[in-house]
C-alpha cells in the first residue's frame, strides 16, 4: 500500500498592508507585515499509478475550485519535468475563499514545500520563486511559516518572533475582488516599514494600517460596520482587515476576551462566518 502523507496548510494574515504605488506593468507596489494562524486546510497526498493526477476537495469551502492553485502547481512542475509520478491530493477546505487569508496560495506553498523537503524535487531558490510567482504573488511567503515583513523592494525578511495573540475572524458571505479593491486605491502611502522584530510588538502593530480597507469599505459598507463593532468589544487590542478582504480580524491578548467578542459577533452577525484562532 502506498503511503499517504498529511499536510497542514495554515492561513496567513496581513497585520498591515501599505500600497506604495505601481510598477510599470501596473502591478501595485506594496509592503506588508505578515503572520500565520492555526486555522488550516488539511491536505493528504500520495503517489498513484494512474495516467492523471487526482485532485479532490471537501469541507465547508470546497465549491467552485476547478481553477485551483494545486492543479496549477502540478502543471508547472510537470512542464518543467520536475515530477515524474502522478499524485492523488485531497484537501479539506476550512479556510474560506476570497477572504484575504491566502487559503489557495498556502495550499500550493504547502505542497511545494512538501516536495522540496522530501527530495521529490531539487531546484534553486530562484527557480522556486519563479514557480511561486506563476501561481500567485503571496505563494512564496507560505514556504516558511515565520512572521515576515514584505519590504517595498520585494525582499522578504523572516523573524522567529512570536506574537501570541488570539484572533477573532469574521467574514460576510461576500468575497472581495482583489483586482477591484486595488483598482479603487486612490492615494499611495509614503511610509516605509522599519525592518525589525520590534514591529511585531502589539503597541507597534496598533499603529499600523491596511490601505485596502477604505476602498473595500466603500465597495462593501457592511465591512466598515463589522470593523466598528469589533473595535468596540472589550479589551480588543486592534482590529484590521486582512489582505483585500473580506475577513475582518480582531486581536486579543487573552482568550476569554476573544471568546466573549466572538459570541457577541455571532449574535449580531448571524449569517457571517466566524471563528476563534491564534497566531502561530
Amino acid at each position: 500500500m502506498i503511503k499517504r502523507d498529511l499536510i497542514k496548510s495554515y492561513a496567513k494574515i496581513n497585520l498591515s498592508l501599505d500600497v506604495l504605488g505601481r510598477y510599470k506593468n501596473n502591478i501595485h507596489k506594496i509592503q506588508s507585515i505578515i503572520s500565520y494562524i492555526n486555522l488550516h486546510d488539511k491536505i493528504s497526498i500520495k503517489s498513484i499509478k494512474k495516467p492523471n493526477h487526482i485532485i479532490k476537495f471537501n469541507g465547508p469551502f470546497s465549491k467552485n475550485l476547478k481553477n485551483n492553485t494545486i492543479s496549477k502547481l502540478l502543471n508547472i512542475l510537470e512542464k518543467k519535468n520536475l515530477i515524474k509520478k502522478k499524485y492523488k491530493i485531497e484537501t479539506r477546505k476550512n479556510i474560506p475563499q476570497k477572504s484575504g487569508l491566502g487559503g489557495g496560495s498556502m495550499n500550493a506553498a504547502s505542497i511545494l514545500s512538501y516536495f522540496i523537503k522530501n527530495n521529490i524535487i531539487s531546484i534553486s531558490k530562484n527557480e522556486i520563486i519563479k514557480i511561486c510567482n506563476q501561481i500567485g504573488s503571496d505563494v512564496f511567503l507560505g514556504l516558511d511559516r515565520k512572521n515576515s515583513i514584505l519590504a517595498s523592494n520585494k525582499k522578504i525578511k523572516k523573524f522567529k518572533t512570536k506574537i501570541g495573540l488570539f484572533v477573532v475572524l469574521i467574514k460576510p458571505k461576500i468575497g472581495c475582488s482583489t483586482k477591484e479593491i486595488y483598482r479603487r486605491v486612490k492615494k499611495f502611502s509614503k511610509k516605509r516599514i522599519k525592518i525589525s522584530s520590534k514591529i511585531f510588538n502589539v503597541d507597534s502593530l496598533k499603529t499600523e494600517k491596511n490601505d485596502l480597507e477604505e476602498p473595500a469599505f466603500n465597495l462593501y459598507p457592511n465591512l466598515r460596520k463589522l470593523k466598528i463593532f469589533l473595535s468596540n468589544t472589550d479589551q480588543v487590542k486592534f482590529v484590521r482587515m486582512t489582505g483585500s478582504g473580506s475577513t475582518i480580524v480582531a486581536y486579543f491578548s487573552n482568550k476569554k476576551s476573544a471568546i466573549n467578542a466572538l459570541n457577541l459577533a455571532k449574535k449580531n452577525f448571524k449569517n457571517y462566518w466566524s471563528i476563534l484562532s491564534k497566531t502561530i
